[in-house]
């Protein structure tokens, strides 16, 4: 045990009634958060029934049966809630690359709580954090220092990362009606269960025709449809840290993936989010699939989000050079493992130069290099505060 840490305070009995507890009111916390923020890592058990109830509820489906309405519907379901997570969790509560008025962060809080991963202000606490301290010991989801299947599922049942930590999210905690949807965490995911299930009643009813029902639906549209997105989520902490290219060299081991880019709508292009945070697009170049960028940049011609921040001129041009090296690098090691082809060694290079030459001009029109103090600040120095409904 860790210096800073401290042993439980309370009776098996009574910290199975506190968890029970903070099923429903997710700041109940009967010794502190500071307390429970010291506590070892190691799994709680109360904590992993909510998981093991969704992955069983996928079990319904052997009772309900499928039909191609249940199924698109779960498919449908997961890449509007994967963009939830990704577009709403992420790049605005985590990291402000947009704007948004009050209302309108209320309503994308209210979509992000359909995902049924906790609160906006702790998701956003808990990235935050990450990315202070990723891939060092005090990362409570580093694949590097806990492990695989610890970063994929095991933090989340730890009773030290259940907490949330206003003090650092201060430009989140200030609004109340934030604070409200983070505390009652599982409201907005009851409610979308129900309306799920209410969909199927209503299809059962009116449209026969569907072959599908109340039950199905609720087996494909929640429980099935949650569950792989909550997987499909982790893989980005378990995954994008092992396996991709690195192409800038920042402190941890993030690294860029185009099969996570596409699971995960564009938070596969890791490495490219490690090094500068603060932008709105995860895919740095036009070949660099980033749904999520494409699905806000619609967003924003309704009007409901505006104020997108680019990737800066200086960043772009680190890339365009790792990229260069890159490819002398691989060109070298081809003339080594194939000499025969060794003449390639001088074209390669000089086409890959040609093309980060046509790539930088291509982002000419972006801003100035931000100082180097600046690319890393607290999210909540960088933006400004949304008006007052």
């Amino acid at each position: 045990m860790s210096e800073t840490s401290v042993p439980p305070s309370a009776s098996p009995l009574n910290r199975a009634l506190t968890a029970l507890v903070q099923w429903f009111d997710s700041d109940h916390a009967p010794d502190g958060p500071e307390r429970m923020r010291r506590e070892p890592d190691r799994v709680d058990w109360m904590r992993c029934i909510p998981f093991i109830v969704l992955h069983a509820g996928c079990l319904g489906v052997i009772w309900t049966g499928v039909s191609a309405t249940a199924v698109w519907t779960a498919v449908g379901l997961y890449f509007v809630r994967m963009f939830a997570v990704t577009g709403i969790y992420h790049r605005y509560f985590s990291h402000k690359t947009y704007s948004t008025s009050r209302v309108g962060q209320f309503l994308l809080a209210l979509w992000g709580g359909t995902t049924v991963q906790r609160g906006a202000l702790w998701w956003a606490y808990h990235h935050r954090h990450h990315h202070q301290h990723s891939d060092e010991p005090e990362d409570a989801h580093s694949p590097h220092v806990h492990g695989f299947w610890w970063s994929h599922i095991g933090w989340i049942t730890s009773r030290r990362n259940f907490p949330t930590d206003y003090s650092t999210i201060r430009d989140l905690a200030k609004y109340p009606e934030l604070v409200w949807l983070n505390r009652f965490d599982t409201v907005v995911p009851a409610l979308f269960a129900l309306a799920v299930f209410g969909a199927g009643a209503a299809l059962e009813t009116w449209a026969p025709g569907l072959g599908t029902d109340r039950w199905q639906m609720l087996t494909w549209g929640f429980f099935i449809s949650t569950t792989a997105l909550f997987h499909g989520t982790s893989c980005i902490n378990s995954m994008a840290h092992l396996m991709g290219r690195r192409r800038f060299k920042t402190s941890d081991d993030s690294r860029n993936s185009f099969i996570l880019a596409l699971i995960c709508l564009g938070e596969g292009w890791h490495n490219n989010h490690h090094r500068y945070q603060s932008s709105t697009r995860n895919g740095f170049y036009w070949w660099e699939i980033d749904l999520t960028y494409y699905g806000l940049k619609a967003l924003s011609w309704t009007g409901l989000i505006w104020g997108f921040k680019p990737v800066p001129k200086s960043v772009m041009e680190e890339a365009a050079r790792a990229d260069h090296e890159a490819s002398i690098a691989a060109a070298q090691r081809a003339s080594v493992v194939h000499p025969e082809f060794s003449p390639l060694v001088k074209v390669v290079p000089a086409a890959a130069a040609i093309a980060v030459a046509t790539a930088t001009a291509a982002q000419a029109d972006l801003p100035k290099k931000t100082a180097a103090p600046d690319l890393h600040q607290q999210a909540s120095s960088r933006v400004e505060t949304p008006p007052s409904a």
